[in-house]
């Protein structure tokens, strides 16, 4: 376990590859942990000579919990939000992405490529457009604009995002709950064994069972609203990467971002669904790996 204090709070991190080589900072989505990245694409991405640094976010894993401001009514914060009301949460997107430069400084960090899927998407999305001068390229993967004009998901996985109508008050029920939600979100073309389904779902429940942490990051993406106009300052060179196949998050939503962002390459991936399985590595590692390449190159000749 290895731990930095950062923007006020304790995250928990781990690395591969070599200190020396460009940083490449990983960001999970809603209430997933660090365990959850597929240790081959960790392995192939340091294989392609980057400093892989991996986290919890705030509210999950090993990272400090926000339990003493309980957990939020979404139904309720959804109703404000689309009525134009202020609403309160226990932390921002925007917050969460200074997490990540505290983790940076902590590390000595000064650039890193940044890449992100879901809700990490979105903090990625921010740290590109407000910590442009920290950030060498950005992917945006499985992730939105927040963009209200797009369409939503299917009913089945927006129920299964917050485990509606689970029962988590015992390690079976919640776990249960999560392979049930991860079948739901699973990628047709890369599909994971039951085995291996059920062998996270239990080594992410006895590392870290929160779920009113899953509950705040998700007001925290409400709360986020709309962030077309922000995508729209983006400078980072920035690519876009989003499942054909993805049930929570239509892909449209990952058009819509990549439109919104200028340069921006976009890659739509057939048979993926909402999550990484181990199986999809070789796929993601040579879109993230060889665009933060690419980028890197660029630089080196201009200088």
């Amino acid at each position: 376990m290895t731990a930095i204090r950062a923007n006020g709070i304790t995250i928990e991190y781990e690395t591969r590859g070599r200190p020396a080589d460009p940083a490449l900072i990983l960001v999970r989505g809603l209430g997933t942990q660090l365990i959850n990245w597929p240790e081959n694409l960790l392995r192939l991405l340091a294989g392609m000579g980057f400093y892989v640094v991996i986290f919890d976010n705030r509210d999950v894993g090993l990272s400090t919990k926000f339990d003493e401001a309980g957990a939020p009514d979404i139904n309720a914060l959804l109703a404000q939000a689309k009525a134009g009301g202020e609403i309160a949460v226990a932390y921002t997107i925007e917050d969460m992405a200074t997490d990540v430069i505290g983790l940076m400084d902590a590390l000595t960090v000064e650039t890193a490529h940044v890449a992100g899927i879901s809700m990490g998407g979105a903090i990625v999305q921010v740290l590109a457009a407000k910590h442009g001068g920290r950030v060498r390229s950005m992917a945006s993967i499985m992730a939105q604009s927040g963009n209200p004009e797009t369409p939503p998901g299917t009913p089945s996985a927006m129920a299964a995002l917050m485990r509606a109508g689970a029962d988590e008050s015992t390690r079976e029920g919640a776990i249960e709950a999560n392979i049930a939600t991860s079948r739901i979100l699973a990628s047709p073309k890369y599909p994971t064994s039951e085995t291996d389904r059920r062998a996270m779902a239990e080594q992410a429940h006895d590392r870290c069972n929160c779920p009113g942490g899953r509950i705040r990051q998700r007001a925290a993406i409400i709360k986020s609203g709309n962030r077309v106009p922000l995508l729209q300052t983006i400078a980072v060179p920035s690519q876009v990467i989003h499942g054909i196949d993805d049930p929570l998050l239509n892909i449209a939503g990952g058009w819509d971002t990549a439109d919104n962002i200028a340069g921006a390459d976009f890659h739509a991936i057939s048979g993926m669904g909402h999550e990484t399985p181990a199986a999809l590595s070789p796929v993601l590692a040579d879109l993230i790996g060889c665009f933060a390449r690419r980028v890197d190159g660029a630089g080196m000749e201009r200088s």
